[in-house]
């Protein structure tokens, strides 16, 4: 019998804290306008105070996966979690949820694929219930890219929120629903286009070899957006082919809200029209591996996104890296 990995259930976390370009007009040299114009975004969520970070928002959105799945956490056999700003360098992310649950009998490690961090997650997830591994995985992509920006760096600080989204995926015998296929892709020889030079153990905290390096995104902007735009339609491109699919054969467009630009060019090469492409960047700013499953919770909670549909998800990011995943709800 053929056995797939399938969505059982969907949670989410944002911080309480909205961030308005309004409010960064009195941090940075820049304008609601000019921010909206180029990006799409009117707002962001930013982690605020002593106890929100990206450990926290990954447990409260497991916590909401996991009630409305209705699974016992003692029966999830891994905890996958997408992030690249994770509290500790170690232990991973994944390894504190998977405590904190109580998820006693589950493995656990983080996925650095930055804001592909959930496609990359959910591919792994899903092979290893596939391959009988594992019968239920929890699955986080989640980032606090607020934490690691240059408050002072006009080209990177109006970009990045904070926010969670977490899935249980379970296996079925004999279903068309569960993941259905996967393109990952990288080119490393892209990683200097966006990184963070210190806090690794080549320029470590402190050291003589970190001075004069960075210690905050920086990110080659032009580079990125001319990847990002070739990237989003080449990997939807990819996976459609993979499944003998045709982009009218998906219901709804779930991408890494990034940029409004990179979307409507990867929608408009895919000719898909706007009612099947979801978009919440104006509201929550990139989010990086947060990004897709937030969207995704978002989708269904409005009811645009119901079981049996069939669901395009793409993602890219630093590394560089990217990939797309198609899911029938």
């Amino acid at each position: 019998m053929s056995r797939n990995a399938v969505v059982q259930a969907i949670g989410h976390a944002v911080p309480s804290k909205v961030l308005t370009n309004a409010d960064l007009e009195k941090i940075v040299d820049t304008s609601d306008e000019w921010i909206v114009q180029r990006t799409g975004i009117k707002e962001r969520r930013v982690c605020d105070g002593p106890i929100e970070s990206t450990g926290w928002l990954a447990l409260k959105a497991s916590q909401e996966a996991i009630e409305r799945s209705g699974i016992d956490p003692l029966k999830i056999g891994l905890v996958l979690c997408g992030t690249v700003s994770g509290d500790y360098i170690w232990p991973s992310t994944a390894c504190t949820v998977q405590d904190q649950i109580g998820a006693k009998h589950a493995g656990a490690f983080d996925v650095s694929a930055a804001c592909a961090g959930f496609i990359y997650a959910m591919s792994n997830a899903a092979a290893m219930i596939k391959a009988g591994e594992v019968d239920h995985a929890l699955v986080i992509g989640v980032d606090s890219l607020s934490k690691q920006v240059d408050w002072t760096d006009r080209s990177t600080c109006i970009l990045f929120g904070d926010g969670a989204g977490a899935v249980v995926l379970s296996a079925e015998e004999d279903t068309d629903r569960g993941l259905l296929g996967t393109v990952l892709m990288s080119d490393g020889s892209g990683g200097k286009f966006i990184c963070i030079d210190v806090g690794g153990s080549r320029y470590p905290y402190g050291s003589p070899q970190s001075v004069g390096k960075k210690e905050t995104i920086t990110m080659q902007g032009a580079e990125v957006y001319r990847f990002a735009v070739q990237a989003m339609g080449d990997a939807c491109c990819k996976v459609l082919d993979k499944l003998h699919m045709t982009p009218e054969d998906i219901d709804l467009f779930v991408p890494h809200q990034a940029n409004l630009r990179i979307i409507d060019s990867a929608a408009k090469r895919l000719g898909l029209p706007s009612e099947k492409v979801f978009l919440n960047v104006h509201k929550y700013g990139n989010t990086s591996a947060g990004s897709i499953p937030l969207g995704l919770y978002e989708a269904e909670q409005e009811g645009r996104l119901k079981r049996g549909m069939n669901v395009l998800t793409v993602g890219f990011g630093a590394g560089l890296v990217w990939g797309a995943n198609v899911i029938k709800w």
